[in-house]
């Protein structure tokens, strides 16, 4: 029983090892986000703007599905970490392809549109979704 208990504790360092990656990327994402669009998501969100909810909340999905999909098929940490920064490039690519789509999006979501939002945040789950069936190496 107790061999048993310390087998399935031999993970711990490599769960947490990923766990902290994905973190860190996460954060990065966030960092690297809010820097490259021009409208103050955190800022929107603390005036109680749903439409930058919306959109951020649906830029986080959409970078979390291909950060899921890297970690779960990385063959090491630096391979989850490249992985991870492709995702991060894609998404910010969504984002500034739904920004030559539909006109003065940062605007419209800093003026609390919130179909802008709804569609920012759908098209970057879809590019997510997208990203993440392509990790299939």
């Amino acid at each position: 029983m107790i061999d048993s208990m310390l087998r399935y504790l031999e993970g711990v360092p490599a769960f947490l090892s990923y766990f902290a990656v994905g973190a860190g990327l996460v954060v990065l994402f966030c960092l690297v986000y809010v820097r490259l669009t021009p409208h103050a998501e955190f800022a929107l969100i603390k005036e109680n703007k749903p439409a930058a909810a919306i959109a951020f909340g649906g830029a986080l999905i959409g970078f979390a599905l291909p950060l899921h999909a890297a970690i779960s098929h990385a063959v090491s940490l630096l391979d989850c970490v490249l992985w991870g920064v492709v995702a991060l490039i894609v998404q910010l690519f969504a984002f500034f392809v739904v920004r030559l789509v539909v006109s003065d999006l940062p605007g419209r979501i800093a003026r609390d549109e919130r179909a802008a939002g709804i569609f920012s945040a759908a098209v970057a789950i879809t590019v997510g979704l997208l990203n993440s069936a392509s990790m299939s190496y």
